[in-house]
């Protein structure tokens, strides 16, 4: 009698504990249910041991917190489109250097190999413009001719390269690299001979099922009881085995990470706001003995004044320069930011994913904020299943509906590009009517920060620049970022 009060008593304080959600970060059973997890006698649901996101290829982590945006600088352009606003930026990773002219070349190969030759318009339209050097009153052909192509010019940026091609290489590189962490850890071999047109590793498509050319080396155990016994499958976004997307950045954290306020901060203020992306009021180094006086990034101190006098070339470039030192003889003047990045002030321009608007303090969100949205869903058969992929590989998209977002009050319509422009009140569809009464029209995009053929003023974060989205210099190029899942800090 006294054991079968004492079980009882025990299994009260049992079933207590679960009714009341007591079970801590114990991943052999569920804290809300009691039931056991990754057991195939007990229903087969999975939770996996997942210990954090690790730095993608090329990134640097940038802790995210409050801080005021906007020029504070006299605005030499008299367009008043960066006003000053307190938001918060959510934590991200960021490209240490800007994208590079091998990083680039790697990608159209990879065009060229997969889709060359059954559709060779897919290489030859993410081509950049080498043009773009050209000058009537200057002999810039050496340029033209050697700066993307030569190997004396592998390590510095990419540019001629317009909005849609920078988008369309950070989502394959995303693609890339989550075919490399499969290959790495052996689910799958490297299988380039059948990659070939529409069967190419995409990750969505994998998710979907529709990746068909995989050489398939290991899979997870397929723990559901409907699965026949020792059964297995690929692996799914649950296992945290992909990265999140690479793309480029918005505008918010694009300036957020160039400032790098976070060694200036203290008991949550911020003292000193920057000018530009390091500290002080000057655009020389003040710090180092070695290279005081040397200009901390690559930009044109005055008319014909791009780099200084021989024996003392002051920022290393003439024109762009590498994106980081490469050995400490580096001669180049390079410095990165309280964030770890390099060139958050000069050497090149840098596109972000925002649609240019003249901003007003109305017109943002202080949370995360962003102009560009246009919402998709993914296209569905009439069976309700995911539409065979297209031609590249790539899962189909459609814009969402009204009709389908009835009951719907963050959005309703899936272009929220226009979103508050002036004519929208009065049941327009977007305040700026190209070449009428604005050059600005939904395809004009942001880009930020100075370059080697700007002067100082570009260098300070809080100035803003746009271009037509399918329109390249010769000074700008651009880095890509990725979301920070999870915990907002790093691991110390």
């Amino acid at each position: 009698m006294k054991k079968t009060i004492l079980s009882s008593v025990a299994g009260f304080a049992i079933i207590s504990l679960v009714a009341c959600g007591g079970g801590s970060a114990d991943k052999s059973q569920s804290g809300s249910t009691g039931w056991k997890y990754n057991n195939r006698d007990w229903g087969g649901f999975e939770a996996v041991n997942y210990k954090g996101q690790p730095t993608g290829p090329g990134l640097v982590f940038v802790e995210g917190g409050r801080v005021t945006l906007g020029s504070s600088e006299f605005d030499a352009t008299y367009e008043r489109n960066n006003f000053e606003r307190t938001v918060t930026i959510p934590s991200f990773y960021m490209d240490e250097t800007e994208v590079r002219n091998i990083d680039y070349r790697e990608y159209l190969y990879w065009l060229n190999r997969v889709f060359g030759s059954d559709n060779p318009l897919v290489y030859q339209k993410n081509l950049p413009d080498t043009l773009c050097w050209r000058d009537k009153l200057a002999y810039n052909e050496p340029m033209v001719k050697y700066y993307f192509r030569h190997p004396a010019y592998d390590n510095y940026p990419v540019v001629g390269v317009n909005w849609i091609q920078a988008a369309s290489f950070a989502d394959w590189r995303g693609d890339r690299v989550n075919e490399a962490i499969m290959i790495n850890q052996g689910y799958i071999k490297a299988n380039p001979k059948n990659e070939q047109s529409s069967e190419n590793f995409n990750t969505e498509a994998y998710l979907s099922g529709q990746v068909n050319h995989l050489k398939k080396q290991r899979q997870k155990p397929d723990l559901s009881p409907l699965a026949s016994k020792g059964g297995k499958r690929d692996i799914k976004i649950e296992d945290g085995v992909f990265f999140p997307e690479y793309r480029l950045p918005t505008e918010a954290e694009w300036e957020y990470a160039a400032y790098a306020y976070r060694s200036q901060t203290f008991n949550e203020n911020v003292d000193n706001k920057k000018i530009y992306p390091w500290q002080g009021l000057t655009t020389r180094n003040t710090y180092t003995d070695r290279d005081k006086g040397r200009f901390m990034d690559n930009f044109k101190r005055g008319r014909g004044d791009n780099a200084g006098v021989a024996g003392r070339l002051n920022d290393g470039g003439f024109i762009t320069c590498k994106v980081k030192p490469e050995t400490s003889k580096d001669k180049q003047s390079i410095f990165p930011n309280d964030f770890g990045l390099y060139h958050m002030g000069g050497n090149v321009a840098e596109w972000v994913m925002d649609v240019y608007r003249p901003m007003s303090l109305e017109d943002f969100t202080d949370f995360n904020s962003f102009r560009g949205n246009v919402y998709k869903t993914k296209l569905l058969n009439s069976d309700g299943e995911i539409e065979e992929k297209d031609s590249l590989g790539r899962i189909r998209y459609r814009d969402v509906t009204a009709a389908e977002n009835v009951d719907r009050r963050n959005y309703k319509v899936a272009d929220n590009i226009g979103f508050k422009d002036e004519l929208n009140y009065q049941g327009g569809d977007q305040g700026y009517e190209y070449s009428v009464n604005s050059l600005i029209n939904n395809k004009v995009r942001v880009y930020k920060g100075g370059s080697w053929n700007d002067r100082a003023y570009w260098m300070a974060p809080g100035t803003r620049r746009w271009l037509d989205e399918e329109q390249s210099l010769a000074w700008l190029g651009f880095r890509c970022a990725m979301i920070r899942v999870g915990d907002v800090t790093l691991a110390k």
